[in-house]
């Protein structure tokens, strides 16, 4: 069955959840879940930016995920900086714009050169755009976003009836993008988990319950066949 190529959404959340569960099933450690959950999403958004969808965000670090072990969040950080050298290459061949979304002060400073390298590299592109959330949470950007219009107000540069949702937005990590139509979480998990809480509000939510390196280009097809389904209203009739 195919989807109708003129109601494609222009931009789709992910969040990627079920690494490493997967890694478990297989007697594997989390690393090796993580790994496979990466060359997951490099295929997802090689087909999307072959389909026509102009952005996808994907929820690879949150702020909460520091809380896991020492031995895997290392693991993490060490994928994060060999993946980003080497995607970006990839992506820049293939016209994808990539963008890290999040609080990076808190990476290694090698960490932190990779990310901006890969921005860097690929900022000229105009293909899709594939936003990374790296130590990300959604309160903590609106936090964020909150603490540079009280700034601006300060400053006199703005005052406080200019503050609009639109100013909001042109203050978060997303400014200049259109909000999700579409939310994607695999392995069956039914919550937001702190991802994109000021962008999700008129969003259309697919929970899977499939693990998130199982994810093929099949399953985004059948997730944009179920989105069309659906009638966005926006609260009218």
């Amino acid at each position: 069955m195919e989807f109708d190529k003129q109601n494609i959404p222009k931009h789709i959340g992910i969040i990627m959840d079920g690494n490493r569960r997967w890694a478990k099933a297989q007697g594997k450690p989390a690393i090796y879940g993580h790994k496979a959950g990466a060359k997951a999403i490099e295929d997802i958004v090689r087909y999307a930016n072959k389909i026509g969808i102009g952005h996808i965000t994907v929820y690879a670090f949150s702020t909460a995920n520091w809380k896991r072990s020492e031995e895997e969040v290392k693991g993490l950080m060490s994928l994060l900086q060999s993946y980003l050298e080497d995607y970006s290459k990839k992506a820049n061949t293939e016209n994808i714009k990539v963008k890290i979304l999040g609080d990076i002060s808190a990476f290694s400073d090698k960490l932190k050169k990779s990310i901006v390298n890969c921005m860097e590299r690929t900022k000229n592109n105009t293909g899709i755009i594939f936003n990374i959330c790296l130590n990300y949470g959604g309160r903590e950007e609106i936090i964020r976003a909150i603490k540079k219009i009280s700034e601006d107000i300060k400053s006199g540069t703005l005052k406080s009836d200019d503050i609009t949702e639109k100013l909001i937005s042109d203050n978060l990590y997303t400014y200049g993008q259109p909000d999700p139509d579409l939310l994607i979480r695999t392995s069956g998990e039914l919550r937001l988990s702190n991802f994109l809480t000021w962008q999700l509000v008129n969003t259309e939510f697919l929970f899977i319950d499939k693990n998130w390196p199982d994810f093929k280009e099949e399953d985004l097809d059948n997730a944009i066949i179920e989105y069309q389904k659906r009638s966005r209203r926006y609260g009218g009739n």
